[in-house]
């Protein structure tokens, strides 16, 4: 596929995964006790609420273009942990909402692919937009597995801090979350300079992949586009 092939097929479905993973955020957030994601309006699958001009636009296309893997991600849901009734418990149940909803999606897109590959036998007419849709989907298992062992990465802001931070002694703990101010940078550099360290992190995400390929290979649907 070319450039803007690729980018049509993969950016609905980043947007879509982004959108359900802060949507998480704020419902869970309000099954803690914290309303502040519904009244700020951010409680809702717009996604133009949720797009961030940098990541959700520029990123994913700049890694389109670059020929590397697309990811992305949406503007974060405002949760108050103050408002949790039990803070401890209320901010791990939230920080994993948008992961566990991730590798939802990742794995409900396995028999969406056999049942359109099981569709598109039936209905020999209807096989390119099937097809399509099977590219979509297959899309959506490895961004979704993706995006969710990259915010388990235990750097600040990222999901995966949030729980990681309870791991540690209080003063470590302390010590640890002030490493929020320079994240984004730890993890432009770790990306930049780090990717044997993100390859060997994203490896189970990469292995469930594989597994999911091999359940729905058979099911896959001629590319009617080669005939």
């Amino acid at each position: 596929m070319d450039f803007a092939q690729q980018l049509a097929l993969v950016f609905p479905v980043l947007l879509f995964s982004m959108v359900a993973h802060e949507y998480a955020h704020g419902y869970a957030a309000m099954r803690q006790g914290d309303m502040t994601a519904y009244q700020l309006g951010r409680l809702t699958w717009n996604p133009i609420k949720h797009i961030d001009p940098f990541m959700t636009v520029i990123v994913p296309v700049m890694l389109a273009f670059l020929g590397g893997p697309i990811f992305g991600g949406a503007k974060p849901v405002p949760v108050n942990p103050r408002n949790y009734r039990n803070y401890r418990r209320g901010d791990i149940i939230v920080s994993l909402a948008g992961v566990t909803v991730n590798v939802i999606i990742a794995l409900a897109c396995v028999p969406l692919i056999i049942a359109v590959g099981v569709l598109g036998q039936q209905f020999p007419a209807a096989a390119r937009p099937l097809f399509v849709l099977q590219l979509m989907f297959n899309q959506g298992i490895i961004i979704n597995l993706v995006l969710a062992a990259f915010n388990l990465i235990p750097i600040p802001p990222l999901d995966g801090s949030h729980v990681f931070k309870y791991l540690l002694p209080p003063r470590w703990s302390l010590q640890y979350q002030r490493i929020g101010a320079v994240g984004f940078l730890l993890l432009f550099a770790l990306l930049s300079f780090g990717r044997p360290l993100v390859n060997l992190w994203m490896t189970p995400a990469f292995a469930v992949s594989r597994i999911a390929q091999q359940l729905y290979l058979p099911y896959l649907l001629p590319n009617p586009f080669d005939a």
